[in-house]
């Protein structure tokens, strides 16, 4: 669960371990940029909806470091366009909410279903 602690060391991993800017940080979480800078700030933290879609991208940030030994690695998988989406990559699953279709593909590669 995502404490009322100032947000901004964990906006700052989570951008920086998924390889993705504070816009489409604020995209993946249905949220306006404003917020974003507000919740870095700590003036405001996020409620509800955005909450847990913060939780949920938290959870699988720590799900791709223990699926891949080197930060890199996971960010290349994450921006590599992959059949298990259609010629896409996971991370535009990702920045459309979608934690749980790249959830499921972790599932698999973890599982040596999908290479």
């Amino acid at each position: 669960m995502i404490a009322t602690a100032p947000l901004s060391p964990l906006i700052e991993r989570l951008t920086t371990e998924l390889g993705i800017s504070r816009a489409e940080f604020a995209s993946a979480l249905d949220a306006s940029e404003r917020s974003v800078a507000r919740w870095t700030a700590g003036n405001t933290f996020p409620q509800h909806e955005s909450r847990a879609r913060l939780e949920t991208m938290t959870a699988l940030a720590d799900r791709l470091r223990e699926s891949f030994t080197e930060e890199d690695a996971a960010i290349d998988w994450l921006h590599a366009p992959s059949g298990y989406f259609g010629g896409l990559a996971p991370i535009d699953a990702l920045l459309r909410g979608r934690f749980d279709r790249v959830e499921a593909a972790l599932e698999a590669l973890d599982a040596g279903i999908f290479v």
